[in-house]
């Protein structure tokens, strides 16, 4: 039990961290592309927290969020209850890593089209330019 403790708070630790160095990219790199990479971790490690705040611990481990019986049981609703795990943070996440590769591929396509029109991903430079 100890264990799981150590790997969830090196988790949270990894999270907080990523979270802090996508910010950073996002708002203090000057280049297009790294802004795009640093908002592609800093939705990474949103979706992981997401599935995070889903997860259960049961044990032996827990179990899918089906009823099997037809009525069900006092005993299988108890048992569903206690170790049934969360499908709504899950299916958002996949909804959510969808979109966010859809959201990279057009930011992608606009800084391919910057760097052919100004010859130049980066930001300070684009902004002193006219025209």
């Amino acid at each position: 039990m100890e264990i799981i403790h150590v790997l969830f708070n090196i988790t949270v630790l990894a999270l907080i961290v990523n979270t802090g160095l996508s910010l950073y990219g996002v708002f203090a790199r000057p280049s297009l592309v790294k802004k795009i990479i640093a908002l592609s971790i800093f939705s990474d490690t949103i979706n992981l927290i997401v599935v995070l705040i889903g997860f259960r611990h049961a044990e032996p481990n827990p179990v899918p969020p089906i009823l099997i019986s037809v009525p069900p049981t006092k005993e299988d609703i108890i048992t569903f209850m206690q170790k049934a795990v969360d499908p709504v943070p899950q299916a958002l996440v996949l909804t959510a890593i969808v979109i966010g590769l859809a959201v990279t591929l057009y930011l992608m396509f606009l800084t391919i089209q910057i760097y052919r029109i100004y010859g130049t991903t980066d930001v300070r430079k684009i902004a002193k330019l006219k025209g």
